[in-house]
C-alpha cells in the first residue's frame, strides 16, 4: 500500500489537515501512471525493485527524487506534466483537486469523450493488456512445462514418470520373460588410447544417436549407456507376451548390419567390431536413487546377457539358449550352435549364433 503514499506520510512527520490532501495528490498521480500506462504501480523501466526497495528510495528524498517512469513518446505532453506536478516532492507544489479537475475536463473536452467514457476506456485497455500478459506467461510457462516432461520421458519410462510427477514411490516389479541386449566396442580401450578425449566422445556420440535412431523402429527399451557399452530390452517396462525375444533379434541384426557402414570421423578407414550379447530370463525393474533417479535392472538374467556379450565374437550376435528356445518358436531365425562355453560364474553353457531372418510368411508376428 505504500507504494501510493507521499514521501511526506512515509517520513512519519506529523502533518496538517490540508496537507493530507496533498498527499492525496500525490497518491492520485500514481493511480493515474498505473491508468495511463496500463502497467503495475510505480512502473520502472528497466529496473526490477522490490516494493520494500522503491518505498525507501521515496522515503530517502535524495535528488533526483525517485518517481516512476514516463513514456513521454506514448502520452499526452499535457498529462505527463500533471502526473509530475501530482509527484512534486515539495506538496505546496503540487495541484488541488480543483485544478485537476479543470485540467480533465479540458482534456475531455479536446478528445471529445466524457471522463467516465476515459476512464472507462483507459480501464478497460488496462485489464485487456493484464490478460495478454497473463496469457504470454502462461504459454511460456506451459512450452517449459512440456520440455521438462519431454527430458523426463527421455530419461525414465513414461509410466515410471508419471507416478513420479504425481509424488508417488516407484515400487519394484518383476516381470517373468524379458529379453535383454548388451553391446560393447571390441578393442575400444586401445582407440581412446589412440585419440583425443573430445574424439572419443564425437564417436561414442555418433554411434548412439545412430543406434537411439534404428531402436525407435522396434518395441524396445534403452536402459544405458556405460562408456562404449549399450543396454536395451524388450518386455518392460510394457509387457509384449512373447514378442520380447525376436523384437531384440531383429533390433540386433539392425545395428549390426548399421556398423558395417558405420564411419569413424578421425579414423575413417578403420572398422568399428561391434560385440552383441543376448539373453532371455526374468528380472526386477525398480528406480534406484533419489538424486538423478536411474531405471534399473536387477537379477541373473541381466548379469547372464553381459557374460553372453563379454564371451561373444566381434560382429557377431551371441544368444543364449533361453533365447534361442524363445526364437524357435516363431521359425523364421536361422541360428548355428556356437557350443558350451565356460562362463565365469555360470560355468559351461550352450550357446548360437544368430545369422539372420528368414524372410517370408513365416516370419510375420
Amino acid at each position: 500500500k505504500k507504494l501510493w503514499t507521499a514521501p511526506e506520510l512515509l517520513s512519519g512527520n506529523p502533518l496538517p489537515t490540508t496537507g493530507m490532501q496533498k498527499a492525496d495528490v500525490y497518491s492520485f498521480g500514481i493511480i493515474l501512471q498505473e491508468i495511463a500506462l496500463r502497467s503495475g504501480p510505480f512502473y520502472l523501466e528497466g529496473l526490477d525493485l522490490s516494493p520494500k526497495e522503491i518505498v525507501q528510495k521515496v522515503r530517502n528524498g535524495q535528488r533526483p527524487y525517485f518517481r516512476p517512469s514516463i513514456d513521454r513518446t506514448q502520452l499526452n505532453e499535457e498529462l505527463v506534466l500533471l502526473m509530475e506536478r501530482c509527484w512534486a516532492q515539495d506538496a505546496a507544489e503540487r495541484p488541488d483537486f480543483g485544478q485537476i479537475k479543470g485540467f480533465i475536463r479540458r482534456f475531455n473536452k479536446e478528445g471529445g469523450t466524457s471522463i467516465l467514457d476515459n476512464l472507462l476506456l483507459r480501464m478497460e485497455q488496462y485489464a485487456n493488456n493484464l490478460e495478454k500478459l497473463v496469457e504470454e506467461r502462461t504459454q511460456a510457462y506451459l512450452e517449459e512445462k512440456r520440455k521438462a516432461e519431454a527430458l523426463l520421458y527421455q530419461i525414465l519410462p513414461h509410466s515410471v514418470a508419471e507416478q513420479l510427477k504425481r509424488g508417488e514411490t516407484v515400487q519394484a516389479e518383476a516381470f517373468d520373460s524379458v529379453t535383454i541386449y548388451f553391446s560393447d566396442i571390441v578393442g575400444f580401450t586401445a582407440l581412446s588410447a589412440e585419440s583425443t578425449p573430445m574424439q572419443v566422445v564425437t564417436l561414442l556420440n555418433d554411434l548412439y544417436t545412430c543406434f537411439d535412431a534404428i531402436i525407435d523402429n522396434f518395441d524396445v527399451y534403452k536402459v544405458e549407456t556405460i562408456g562404449d557399452a549399450y543396454m536395451v530390452v524388450s518386455g518392460l517396462p510394457g509387457r509384449n507376451g512373447q514378442r520380447h525375444a525376436p523384437e531384440i533379434a531383429r533390433m540386433a541384426l539392425a545395428l549390426l548390419d548399421a556398423v558395417s557402414s558405420f564411419r569413424i570421423r578421425h579414423r575413417p578407414h578403420d572398422q568399428l567390431r561391434l560385440r552383441i550379447g543376448v539373453h532371455t530370463g526374468p528380472v526386477c525393474a525398480a528406480v534406484g536413487g533419489m538424486k538423478m533417479p536411474r531405471y534399473c535392472l536387477f537379477g541373473d538374467a541381466k548379469n547372464t546377457a553381459s557374460r553372453m556379450e563379454s564371451n561373444g565374437q566381434a560382429l557377431k550376435i551371441h544368444v543364449s539358449s533361453t533365447t534361442k528356445d524363445a526364437l524357435d518358436e516363431l521359425g523364421c531365425f536361422q541360428l548355428e550352435l556356437r557350443g558350451d562355453v565356460e562362463m565365469k560364474g555360470k560355468g559351461k553353457m550352450r550357446t548360437y549364433w544368430l545369422l539372420g531372418e528368414q524372410k517370408g510368411p513365416a516370419g510375420l508376428l
